[in-house]
C-alpha cells in the first residue's frame, strides 16, 4: 500500500533531492531568529522598489504585481497538493485574505508616507497581539510608550497624510491576524504548501484592483520584471523565512525579533529612497520597537 505524506501524496514518489526536500534542509541549517531578520531587510528592500513603481502602474498595480508573481513562483517551486482537510482549507484561504488585504492597505499608505513611518504605524498590529498575549501590569507602561511614539509621529510633522496613516492602521490590524494566522497555517501545513495556497488566494484579491486601476501599463517588460523582483523580495523571500521560523518558535517570541522591523525601515527609506525623518520620529520608532520588545518579552509562551 502506498505511503502519503501529510499532504496526501504519495512518499514514495518525491524525490529525496526534490526541491521542497532541498529547501526544507536549508531552512532547517539556519537559526530562526536568522531567518527573521534576513526575512526584515528583504521586505524593507522590496517596499523601496515597490514605491518606485508607483508612479507607473499606481499603488494598486503594484500590489497586484507583487502578489501574482509570488503566487506563481510559490505554486510552480512547492506544488502544493489541494487535498487538505477543512480547517486546514479555513486557515488558508483566511491566511491569504488577509494577506491580500494587508498588502493593498499597506501599499495605498506607502503612496502617501515615508517608508519608515507606514510601517512604524503599521507595526501597532503586532504590537496590540503582544499586549494581548501578556497579562503584566508593566504592559501599561509599553502601551503608553506605544502611544507616545504615534503622538510623535503624529505631531512631528504637520503634513503627514491623515488618509495614509488610516491605511496603515488597517495594515496593522492585517499584519496582526497575520502573525496569529502564520503560526495556525505552519501548524496545518506542511514546508510552504500553505503558504503558497495562500498567496494565490492573495493574488485573487489583489490582481482585479491592478487590472482596473492600470490596464496595459502592467504588461510593460520592464514593469513585469521589477514586479517579479518585488515579489520575490516582499513575498516570497520573507514570508517563507517567516512561515518557516514561526514553525520553530512561537509567535510572542517573533514578536520581540519584529520589533527591529520599523528602524529597518526607517534606514533603507533613508538609504534607498532618500526619505529623511525628524529628530522626533525618529523618536518615535524607537518608542514603537521599545515598546514592542518590552511587551511580547512578556507575553505568555501559549498566546
Amino acid at each position: 500500500m502506498a505511503i502519503l505524506n501529510a499532504d496526501g501524496a504519495d512518499a514514495a514518489s518525491v524525490p529525496r533531492t526534490s526541491p521542497t526536500v532541498l529547501a526544507g534542509r536549508a531552512f532547517g541549517a539556519i537559526p530562526p531568529p536568522a531567518l527573521v531578520l534576513v526575512g526584515i531587510l528583504s521586505v524593507q528592500v522590496g517596499s523601496a522598489v515597490a514605491k518606485q513603481l508607483f508612479g507607473e502602474v499606481g499603488s494598486f498595480g503594484t500590489v497586484a504585481l507583487r502578489l501574482f508573481f509570488a503566487a506563481a513562483v510559490l505554486m510552480l517551486f512547492w506544488r502544493p497538493s489541494l487535498r487538505m482537510d477543512r480547517r486546514a482549507w479555513t486557515v488558508v484561504v483566511g491566511y491569504g485574505l488577509v494577506l491580500g488585504v494587508m498588502n493593498l492597505c499597506f501599499y495605498l499608505a506607502l503612496d502617501r508616507l515615508p517608508l519608515g513611518i507606514a510601517v512604524t504605524t503599521e507595526f501597532l498590529g503586532p504590537l496590540a497581539v503582544a499586549l494581548g498575549g501578556s497579562r503584566r501590569w508593566l504592559d501599561v507602561l509599553w502601551a503608553l510608550l506605544a502611544g507616545g511614539g504615534v503622538a510623535l509621529l503624529v505631531e512631528g510633522r504637520g503634513e503627514l497624510d491623515l488618509v495614509g496613516l488610516l491605511f496603515a492602521l488597517a495594515a496593522g490590524i492585517c499584519w496582526g491576524l497575520y502573525i496569529l494566522l502564520g503560526a495556525a497555517l505552519g501548524r496545518r501545513t506542511t514546508e510552504g504548501n500553505g503558504l503558497a495556497v495562500g498567496m494565490a488566494v492573495a493574488a485573487l484579491v489583489a490582481v482585479p484592483f491592478g487590472v482596473v486601476d492600470s490596464g496595459t501599463a502592467l504588461v510593460r517588460p520592464w514593469v513585469l520584471l521589477a514586479g517579479l523582483g518585488v515579489a520575490l523580495l516582499s513575498s516570497v523571500v520573507p514570508y517563507s523565512l517567516e512561515l518557516e521560523a514561526l514553525r520553530k518558535i512561537p509567535p510572542h517570541v517573533f514578536g520581540i525579533l519584529m520589533s527591529l522591523e520599523p528602524a529597518m525601515a526607517a534606514l533603507i527609506g533613508l538609504v534607498v529612497l532618500g526619505e529623511s525623518l525628524h529628530w522626533s520620529q525618529w523618536a518615535a520608532v524607537l518608542c514603537v520597537m521599545a515598546a514592542s520588545a518590552g511587551a511580547t518579552r512578556g507575553a505568555r509562551p501559549e498566546a
